[in-house]
Parts: C-alpha cells; sequence; structure tokens
C-alpha cells in the first residue's frame, strides 16, 4: 500500500479479513509478523520497530478516527481537542487556539464549551476528526468512521475528510463496510486471503 499526502483511500474487504489489524499495525499499536512500514522518509518497521518511542509516534504523527468518538467525558469539546497538543508539550493557551481554529473549520466551533454528552452523534464525529488533526499528523487512520452516521451525515463526514487532507497535506486511510460512501474514492484496497489488491474507485464528488 501506498498512500500520498492529501490523499483519501478506502480498506474494505469481509468480515474478519484483517482490515482492523492491517490498521492497528500501521497505527503502531500492534507489531506485525513481517514486513516494512514507511512514513515519509522515515521507516519504521523493518522485520522489527525502527522507532524507539511508539507513544511519542502515535501521538505526535498518526490521528486516528474510530467508529465511536471516545471522547473524554469530564472534558469540553474545546479541551477534548486540545488536550493531545498540551501533551506533546504546547502551551496551553496555543493548544486551546489550535484546537479552536479546528472546531471553527469543522463547524463545531459554537459547541466549544459543551460536554460531549451533549452533542449530537454528527457533532461528536467531527470533534473526534478534530482531536486526530490536532498534533498535524502526516497521515490519519479512520475505523469505520460513519458506521454509526444517517446517509447525510456520512456524506458529510467523507466531505470533511477530504477536504482536511487537502487543506494539511494529510492522508487518510479509511477502513469501511458503508456501502454509502465507498463509491466516493478515487483509489480502494480490497484485502483478500491476506492480500491488499489496488482498484480504482469512482471517485464520486461528494462537494
Amino acid at each position: 500500500m501506498q498512500v500520498a499526502p492529501g490523499e483519501v483511500v478506502g480498506l474494505v474487504g469481509p468480515s474478519g479479513s484483517g482490515k482492523s489489524t492491517l490498521l492497528k499495525c500501521l497505527g503502531a499499536i500492534i507489531e506485525p509478523t513481517s514486513g516494512r512500514m514507511q512514513l515519509g522518509s522515515e521507516v519504521i518497521y523493518d522485520d522489527a520497530w525502527k522507532v524507539h518511542d511508539l507513544r511519542a509516534l502515535r501521538r505526535d504523527r498518526i490521528g486516528f478516527v474510530f467508529q465511536a468518538p471516545y471522547l473524554i467525558p469530564f472534558l469540553n469539546v474545546l479541551d477534548n481537542v486540545a488536550l493531545l497538543p498540551m501533551l506533546a508539550g504546547l502551551p496551553n493557551a496555543q493548544a486551546r487556539a489550535r484546537a479552536l481554529e479546528l472546531l471553527t473549520a469543522l463547524d463545531v466551533q459554537h459547541r466549544a464549551q459543551a460536554q460531549p454528552s451533549q452533542l449530537s452523534g454528527g457533532e461528536q464525529q467531527r470533534v473526534s476528526i478534530a482531536r486526530a488533526l490536532a498534533n498535524r499528523p502526516p497521515v490519519i487512520l479512520a475505523d469505520e468512521p460513519t458506521a454509526p452516521l444517517d446517509s447525510e451525515r456520512a456524506l458529510g463526514v467523507v466531505r470533511i475528510l477530504n477536504r482536511m487532507a487537502q487543506q494539511a497535506q494529510t492522508a487518510i486511510i479509511v477502513v469501511t463496510h458503508d456501502e454509502k460512501i465507498i463509491p466516493t474514492f478515487k483509489r480502494i484496497y480490497h484485502i483478500r486471503d491476506g492480500q491488499t489488491h489496488e482498484e480504482a474507485g469512482q471517485g464520486i464528488s461528494v462537494e
């Protein structure tokens, strides 16, 4: 697999084919059994991890968007997004300014002081995308990000991912079973029998 900056690609396959496992390997959550992974010009895995601090790699260079938003319930929306930059050492005021900038780009800035429980499902997912972008990672891994959403909100999430990929030049890999969004990908990787196979997608515009 190869994904370019600014590109959003789909990763599809039957249940149990290894989509989520592959995503966890790419996200340095579990160790591959073999192979090679490169992030930009840096080799991060080549039959063994080449990066000493995997936690810092995940925090600073990989964004995650999941099926469930996993927002911290006792933090407001602004602090949910600002937390990662704070942990990475950015001063609190700058981290919150960065968070508000992202929330504004995703049109949820008016919910900045709300608790996660006060948000709709679509708003929670937008906040989770803002959080994934907070440290300006070169890659975002999204695992079934539209599964709990209806068609309109699912396509809205796809629009956001495409826009943010272009604006931040972030490479985004989306694992999905969602038939509503598969036609929007220009490139798709299918997993079959443990192998990935690249196919051209329809690339239907959702702008």
